[in-house]
């Protein structure tokens, strides 16, 4: 098997920084252990941008790699100077397997059983055809009809298994249009934008919502309810914002469309337990505050009766995106070596930030999230800015005046979601280009403009909404 060159710099790196005196890092009184982790950062940096090997492999290998150099029951060799001074404090192994099992893992895990589930069932083309119906034929009027739903659905389904979805219930759509009506670039651009910008409105939405969640604790959690209570509306306002983009950018000359979109509910016993389960559970989910669940506990619910009933079943497990439960793992594993090793806290106070205002510093982060999210996935964006962001978040006291702490933690969650202006940016990205209907430079118009003025009024909502008390 021939050797993959993308790897060769990574672990050239990586090796450098972990074999060299820890004297030369520009960090004064840094660990042996800080050290070991900074090497495991730029290799989990480097190969999340230049993907040598598949994102979700690097998150494997970042755990993996915690337990032998940075864990108590790890190589003897990597151990053996623990009680020297300088050494550092070594990471419980429990505690970084534990990733493999996090709460947040649970969540994401509940939510597959339920997309799952809802397309076994067909339960997402039949509400898919019933809520298409009230938008007429309109051909604008159905695009804003195809995003509502798409987002809606993205908001408890994985994106990549909603804009897949929509995409193949888009067919009969785009079979009205002549062949050169640029209106079918823009119903085929519709999905992909409104599946990303759905994937903001609750916790389980997006990878990047499931990082942020690990930080959100304490005085500073936010429910489930609470999340939507602030991020719905938001994603309301920059559909209605993409929606205006695509009909400006990508007009139709025809006036009315004939939607037949065929399917009718299933009225088993299974596919009932299916609806009332699917409702229960977002409900929930919902009023968090009344019942006393938290929504990782919530998630476990659909996950036990599917199983007993039978409407999961081995073979359905196979379905189950284990790429994405392992790439969060990585992530939260990374931001427990950096926080419980003190490398987090060592970085942000060798950085002068307070020398910048804190809206320069509001900015800057997010700005950053947005550009890093365009070239490499989100998620990686977020494993990688989000453990260090947190760590600044509660080293600057005068955030308080834009809401707390975790004002900039939600800003630069959302901002890296709205990373998508180029076809490698997200998978729904990926699979809209995949149609063939659309090029590249189209994409990015659109990409564009929706992650500045997305970046912009993220901010200037979470504020708003911070300023509420409503987070």
């Amino acid at each position: 098997m021939p050797i993959n060159h993308k790897i060769i710099l990574p672990l050239l790196f990586s090796l450098f920084i972990l074999l060299i005196p820890t004297h030369w890092i520009p960090l004064e009184g840094i660990t042996v252990v800080e050290q070991r982790v900074v090497a495991i950062f730029v290799l989990a940096a480097l190969c999340w941008i230049l993907e040598p090997i598949p994102i979700f492999a690097t998150s494997v290998l970042i755990i993996v790699l915690e337990l032998l150099l940075l864990s108590d029951k790890g190589l003897w060799f990597m151990t053996a100077g623990k009680s020297e001074p300088g050494f550092g404090s070594l990471l419980k192994s429990t505690e970084v397997m534990a990733t493999f099992a996090s709460p947040v893992i649970m969540l994401f895990l509940g939510g597959f059983f339920l997309a799952i589930a809802a397309t076994k069932y067909h339960l997402d083309v039949n509400l898919a055809r019933v809520l298409l119906r009230p938008f007429g034929r309109n051909p604008r009027v159905v695009m804003l009809g195809l995003m509502l739903i798409t987002a809606t659905f993205s908001m408890f389904m994985s994106n990549t298994a909603t804009t897949a979805m929509m995409l193949a219930i888009l067919a009969p759509v785009l079979a009205v249009f002549p062949e050169r009506d640029p209106a079918k670039v823009g119903f085929v651009l519709a999905i992909p934008l409104a599946a990303n910008l759905g994937g903001i409105g609750t916790p389980i939405g997006t990878p990047p919502n499931a990082v942020a969640l690990k930080y959100l604790t304490g005085e500073h959690a936010i429910s489930f309810g609470q999340w939507m209570g602030f991020a719905v509306p938001f994603v309301a306002l920059l559909l209605l914002l993409g929606w205006f983009l695509l009909g400006r950018f990508f007009p139709s000359p025809l006036k009315q469309i004939e939607l037949k979109i065929e399917g009718r509910f299933m009225q088993t016993p299974r596919a009932w337990v299916v609806y009332l389960t699917f409702i229960t559970t977002i409900v929930l989910w919902l009023l968090g505050d009344l019942h006393g669940m938290n929504s990782y506990v919530v998630a476990m619910i659909p996950v036990a009766v599917f199983l007993t009933t039978g409407i999961i079943t081995k073979d359905d497990l196979h379905k189950i995106s284990l790429d994405v439960l392992w790439l969060v793992s990585g992530g939260i594993a990374l931001g427990l070596a950096l926080e419980d090793s003190g490398l987090a806290e060592r970085l942000i106070t060798h950085i002068p930030f307070h020398e910048y205002s804190t809206l320069a510093v509001l900015v800057g982060a997010c700005l950053l999230a947005v550009v890093m999210a365009n070239f490499m996935s989100n998620t990686a964006t977020a494993n990688l800015l989000l453990p260090l962001v947190a760590a600044l978040a509660v080293s600057m006291p005068e955030l308080a005046e834009w809401g707390g702490s975790h004002t900039l933690i939600l800003a630069v969650t959302i901002s890296v979601s709205l990373g998508m202006s180029l076809p490698i940016s997200t998978p729904p990205n990926a699979l809209a280009h995949a149609t063939g209907l659309v090029e590249s430079r189209q994409m990015v118009r659109i990409g564009v403009i929706m992650g500045i003025v997305g970046t912009v009024l993220a901010m200037l909502w979470i504020y708003q909404v911070a300023a509420w008390g409503l987070i």
